[in-house]
């Protein structure tokens, strides 16, 4: 399996509310989840959505241990380049992918039309 390494979009957002979003907390705090992110320093997307996902994780507790960061270049014909990209079938980014046990149980992808955390919250509460 490929080496997760750094994306410095992944540092948590200072200004993001913990207090105004318990459930969302809880949700992603709840089980061992581990969090696979695939994003880029260099997209737009991912500066302005993953600080706030980071911001999220760090408020529910879950360790570094328990969440992989995937950084992605873009080709010259727009398609992702990276670690897991096909294994995972990355086309978007950022894309977030939740498992437990090894199994997927959630996914966000860029185009979805609320925060990463938010979104991921409501699929793992069901």
């Amino acid at each position: 399996m490929a080496e997760a390494e750094t994306l410095e979009t992944m540092q948590p957002n200072p200004a993001w509310d913990a207090a105004s979003y318990p459930d969302v907390v809880d949700a992603l705090a709840a089980e061992e989840y581990t969090f696979k992110v695939w994003g880029g320093d260099w997209c737009g997307d991912c500066r302005g959505q993953l600080p706030d996902f980071a911001a999220a994780l760090d408020a529910a507790g879950v360790p570094a241990e328990r969440i992989d960061h995937y950084p992605v270049e873009k080709a010259d014909d727009g398609s992702k380049v990276g670690p897991l990209v096909e294994e995972y079938d990355i086309e978007l980014i950022p894309t977030v992918v939740v498992e437990l046990d090894g199994e997927e149980v959630a996914r966000f992808v860029e185009e979805e039309d609320v925060p990463i955390a938010a979104y991921l919250a409501e699929r793992l509460s069901n």
